[in-house]
């Protein structure tokens, strides 16, 4: 079963760098949505891909201001393409993941706000690759997993920093000791998930959120995926006076000023109850 739904014949792709064809680009507005499009290997991830991604998101295309990363078939993404586990020795293992490390960085700590669309496997690698995003939407059938353990492995895709961020350390610990794997509901719960759509909506409600953040502010959605994290991560008193500096120049923009003269002139809503 799979959430993605017919697209307008106006949506063209069109990026810069070219991309491998695991990767499939449309164009809607200010809204792109990015597809992994290996669904007879459910979207395992191959260098190809992943070094797609990073070339993608170091350079979007012009006029994007958010991004779907969405994916064809029934599942999101089986992990690491075991395919191409090659024998790799210690310095050379070391590259292969520092060089997902890159990738996936430029996801997290890129340009655009990055919205994921979860469905079937969010495995492995997978899930390495979904904890980049800065939205998640799940369908009903998702399912996470961290299977390396069982194959005498550790994560290599920034998993061991990002999973325990949403879930703990001690729930990251028990999904790599026991293999574990955690339903739809359960990861909406613990916060793998930011929200559970209906059956075969997620796409539709990624989309929907993608069109939101794109109509804030540029200035806005850059401190949220610039200085946010690193205000997380300071001690406080580095926190408040990073906050206090982003918080100057987010009201001294123009467009800053111009929503506030919207919203006292009564041209703009008023936050309500949902």
């Amino acid at each position: 079963m799979t959430s993605t739904t017919p697209h307008p014949a106006d949506a063209a792709p069109h990026h810069a760098v070219p991309l491998p064809p695991s990767l499939r680009l449309e164009l809607h507005g200010s809204v792109a949505v990015l597809r992994l499009s290996r669904a007879a290997k459910r979207n395992a991830l191959d260098d190809a891909t992943v070094l797609g991604l990073e070339a993608f998101f170091a350079a979007p295309p012009e006029g994007v201001r958010a991004v779907v990363l969405d994916a064809a078939g029934d599942h999101f993404c089986a992990g690491l393409d075991l395919g191409e586990l090659t024998e790799r020795d210690t310095l050379e293992g070391l590259a292969h993941s520092r060089m997902w490390h890159r990738a996936f960085e430029r996801i997290e700590r890129g340009t655009v706000p990055v919205v994921a669309v979860l469905k079937g496997a969010v495995v492995g690698g997978g899930l390495e690759l979904a904890c980049a995003a800065h939205l998640r939407v799940a369908q009903p059938g998702t399912f996470y997993a961290l299977p390396e353990g069982q194959r005498g492995l550790f994560v290599g895709g920034g998993g061991s920093v990002r999973v325990p961020r949403l879930i703990g350390v001690h729930r990251m610990t028990d999904m790599m000791l026991t293999g574990r794997i955690v339903g739809a509901d359960e990861g909406q719960a613990i916060g793998l998930s930011h929200y559970l759509a209906a059956p075969d909506g997620a796409f539709e409600r990624a989309m929907e959120l993608a069109r939101t953040v794109a109509a804030n502010a540029a200035v806005t959605n850059f401190a949220v995926l610039q200085a946010l994290p690193r205000i997380a991560a300071a001690n406080p008193a580095e926190g408040y006076l990073l906050e206090s500096l982003m918080a100057a120049v987010a009201s001294g923009s123009t467009e800053a000023k111009e929503r506030m003269r919207a919203f006292l002139d009564g041209r703009a809503a008023k936050v309500g109850r949902p």
